[in-house]
């Protein structure tokens, strides 16, 4: 099994900077791509970044694009999200997602960080 645990999640007032963890632990090996994603109240989950480890490479929605930056250190086997210039929109709880082959959904979730963003 695969656990994550996030951190980091705080309040920040706009304009400002939060960097966001995910630890994952167990059996990570076979991990290929991990996400964040979000849920403000009252709203559906919703796709933020996502990272693949044996690339590199980078996704983001674009509501985020040029904001957030979405990284690994696969020493650590740690993803992080740094989220800069926030907007009280962003205001939410963040959620890490992890997915191995076979799988085409986002099946090992996190327990989320709360972030908020005040105006």
């Amino acid at each position: 099994q695969v656990q994550l645990v996030e951190s980091g999640g705080g309040l920040v007032q706009a304009g400002g900077s939060l960097r966001l963890s995910c630890a994952a632990s167990g059996r990570t090996l076979d991990i290929t791509r991990m996400a964040w994603f979000r849920q403000a109240p009252g709203k559906e989950r919703d796709f933020v970044a996502a990272f693949t480890w044996s690339t590199g490479g980078t996704a983001y929605d674009d509501s985020v694009k040029g904001r957030f930056t979405i990284s690994g250190d696969y020493a650590k086997k740690t993803l992080y999200l740094q989220m800069n210039t926030l907007k009280p929109e962003d205001t939410a709880v963040y959620n890490c997602a992890a997915r191995k082959p076979g799988y085409s959904t986002w099946h090992i979730w996190g327990q989320g960080t709360q972030v908020t963003v005040s105006s």
